[in-house]
């Protein structure tokens, strides 16, 4: 948890240092493109900030009103990110193309890649580290957190290199429709994090890899399993199956058993919670 909390934090800080470059260099220099960065990194912060309590609230013990834990606050934090992410890309465009109709020119072009340059730079480590975090733990809050961050890498090259060609060419009006190409991007990665985060909301089963180890582990210990069911919460996972098994097996031996292959799947599946019911193997009679 520690060091979840730690890197959602970090992602916190750095997106506020670029919200606030990016604001003071857009506002000097009229270029609409850099000021859809700094909406876009403001966006980023309200993400991160999210994220960051997300995760704190995520993995907080079950309790009485919350039996299977606060995974799904991950899910839903992801869900709300990916909105904000379609949001912020709709003001882009809107403000780009007024600035296509109305045009206008940009000043100091240079400080504004350098800035591009610095955001990217920034994002791509911050995004790397959260991303680590995100596989280590199966956060995906985390996850989303570092999409945000990802996307800003190639939409401030993107912005950057477009200013570059206006300072070479003087075509301002390649500054709002670099801007629009970048609210394009965004809106694409949102779409995709809409959907990661919102099927498991509707309790979707686990991956096709986690289902096969159950079923495998189940025949190695040479068990008969059927209605093997499984879904995930956050980077909390849950698998419930029923059981045949001989009913002259005493209790304490069955009870075992089920023990065993419980302790199996949670040392091959991270974060696994399993519930198992037993049933008696119909014998076939001999004649």
């Amino acid at each position: 948890m520690y060091k979840k909390v730690n890197v959602a934090r970090l992602s916190v800080f750095s997106n506020l240092f670029l919200i606030l470059i990016k604001l003071i260099v857009g506002i000097l220099s009229g270029s609409v493109s850099i000021l859809s960065e700094a909406i876009h990194s403001t966006m980023d912060l309200i993400a991160s900030l999210v994220a960051f309590f997300s995760v704190r609230i995520s993995d907080s013990p079950p309790d009485h009103r919350h039996p299977y834990g606060h995974g799904k606050i991950e899910n839903i934090s992801g869900v709300v990110e990916a909105l904000m992410i379609f949001i912020a890309a709709i003001g882009i465009i809107y403000s780009a193309i007024n600035k296509i109709i109305f045009g206008g020119t940009i000043e100091s072009i240079g400080i504004g890649s350098v800035v591009m340059l610095l955001s990217a730079l920034v994002n791509s480590i911050v995004s790397k580290r959260l991303y680590k975090v995100a596989k280590a733990t199966d956060s995906l809050a985390l996850e989303a957190d570092a999409l945000h961050l990802k996307t800003d890498v190639y939409t401030s090259l993107g912005v950057a290199i477009g200013l570059g060609f206006i300072w070479l060419t003087k075509l301002y009006f390649l500054d709002p429709v670099v801007a629009i190409l970048v609210a394009l991007f965004i809106l694409i990665e949102s779409f995709k994090m809409l959907k990661k985060a919102y099927t498991p909301l509707i309790d979707v089963s686990l991956e096709e890899d986690d289902i096969k180890i159950i079923e495998q582990e189940i025949a190695n210990l040479k068990l008969k399993a059927h209605e093997i069911r499984t879904r995930k919460a956050g980077n909390y996972k849950f698998a419930d199956m029923h059981l045949e098994m001989d009913p002259d097996i005493p209790l304490k031996k069955v009870h075992e058993l089920c023990d065993l292959l419980e302790q199996i799947l949670k040392q091959r599946i991270s974060n696994l919670d399993v519930n198992i019911h037993v049933e008696p193997l119909e014998k076939i009679s001999e004649t």
